[in-house]
């Protein structure tokens, strides 16, 4: 990921104390829909044990405390902790803002892959050197090289943006995160929506986000239908006191 200057213009309704949405340009899409990228056990370890509102942190801690003794003999309890991804919270995405820390993983910094060590070319691969072939049972432990697939910027595109969106348009985020293309009829429709008569009552907030606000968000995403207002409106009302102290 790629640390990037990342804002979003909220509209909120002072009267209900509620963001009714945000707009946000190519970098704030990007970092919500690499959320969706993560595995379960990468962003466990993100908010830790202690920020989980479900019962998914117990689970985690239940296979940290369970004794290997009932772990099958070709099981590791780091496959399953720290998942080998390709991308996790702070790895590499071209063009996706950082604003998670990076999450320690079982996998090395390059990929390794092995094949059949016999003279026959069996046609199987694996990532782990203690798996044997299934045609003769040789270890696979031919070490090959994994080749990354060229980035955004260097495979002759016309476009060096990377990430997920194009970046020509502003995007809608609603309050539970719900994305899609700003345009005059959709804030009509909000408006609506919510029974909003009296103009006045809205107020624009510009925010700036790093890895705690990226942080909050990713924990909100996951219990939470009004995340924007969950992490945002107590960030604004401790800045007004700040100020007037």
């Amino acid at each position: 990921m790629e640390e990037t200057n990342v804002s979003l213009k909220l509209l909120i309704d002072t009267k209900s104390q509620k963001v009714l949405f945000a707009e946000a340009d190519k970098n704030f899409i990007d970092f919500l829909f690499h959320i969706l990228a993560l595995p379960v056990g990468t962003f466990i370890a993100l908010l830790t044990k202690q920020g989980m509102v479900g019962s998914l942190g117990n689970i985690y801690e239940s296979i940290e405390n369970l004794s290997t003794t009932y772990l099958r003999p070709n099981v590791n309890k780091e496959t399953l902790l720290k998942p080998k991804v390709q991308i996790s919270g702070g790895s590499t995405v071209p063009g996706v803002p950082l604003l998670l820390p990076k999450v320690e993983s079982s996998s090395t910094s390059s990929r390794n892959l092995y094949r059949c060590s016999s003279n026959y070319g069996h046609r199987y691969v694996a990532d782990d050197s203690s798996a044997q072939c299934p045609s003769c049972q040789n270890y696979m432990n031919d070490k090959v090289n994994f080749v990354d697939p060229p980035s955004v910027t260097n495979a002759g595109s016309s476009s060096s943006e990377g990430g997920y969106v194009k970046g020509v348009i502003t995007y809608m985020v609603m309050d539970d995160l719900v994305v899609k293309p700003m345009s005059t009829i959709s804030s009509i429709t909000v408006f609506n929506r919510f029974n909003v008569k009296d103009v006045s009552v809205l107020e624009e907030k510009v925010v700036d986000l790093g890895i705690n606000e990226g942080m909050k968000l990713l924990k909100a995403s996951i219990w939470s239908k009004s995340a924007l207002t969950d992490v945002f409106l107590p960030m604004l009302k401790q800045e007004v006191q700040c100020e007037s102290q």
